[in-house]
């Protein structure tokens, strides 16, 4: 047996077994802390306005924020979300390198602020549309794709002058074979953390200068 092909059957190996240790490490001391970043139990378990939109969902993240602004500092940059519209407050470049069409707004948008139920928020060119299935301003605002195996909620808490900001997503896979969702969990999951962790920060960050900016 040739050397060159002993190489590759070590790293074969070497690969496979990297593969089943994270396979089985990450479900039982990362995935929680994943899938959970930033919210507290009570904010896990709560009912949030949209849940009953995908009752029986396959995998739930809810991820929250303190940031420390009123509500109304917050709604705002929720409310023009969306490819062509304020983007998504994360990592642009990776969102466009998917031909997504995000740009993420550092100001306030006035002509996507009058979002309402039934209407249709692009995730970019030729992709889904997601519908806005509950908009209380200031409150919630939940969305659900098209083929309804995705709602993504968000809930706003007012707490002693600050808002509590927990993004919750609900995700379906029907009919996913076996190695499509080890690959949801061990990449996807993992991946929609990092997003989802510099969406909120950004939204922080926005609101928090917005509400400085703005006379009392």
């Amino acid at each position: 047996m040739g050397s060159r092909l002993v190489i590759r059957i070590a790293a074969g190996a070497a690969v496979a077994a990297g593969a089943a240790v994270a396979a089985g490490a990450y479900p039982l001391f990362f995935r929680r802390g994943c899938l959970y970043w930033g919210a507290t139990p009570e904010e896990v378990a709560a009912k949030l306005p949209g849940d009953e939109l995908l009752p029986e969902p396959d995998i739930t993240s809810t991820r929250a924020v303190t940031i420390d602004a009123a509500p109304d500092a917050v709604w705002p940059w929720l409310a023009q979300m969306g490819s062509g519209r304020g983007g998504a407050y994360s990592y642009d470049w990776i969102e466009n390198l998917l031909g997504l069409n995000m740009h993420s707004a550092g100001a306030i948008l006035p002509q996507f602020q009058d979002i309402k139920v039934g209407d249709e928020l692009p995730l970019g060119p030729n992709r889904p549309m997601m519908r806005v299935e509950v908009c209380d301003p200031g409150r919630a605002l939940a969305v659900k794709v098209a083929d309804g195996n995705w709602v993504w909620i968000f809930a706003l808490a007012a707490r002693d002058g600050q808002t509590r900001l927990i993004s919750r997503n609900r995700i379906a896979t029907p009919g996913a074979p076996m190695p499509v969702r080890m690959l949801g969990m061990l990449v996807m999951e993992p991946g929609s953390l990092i997003m989802e962790r510099k969406m909120l920060l950004g939204i922080k960050r926005r609101a928090e200068r917005l509400a400085r900016e703005t006379p009392r």
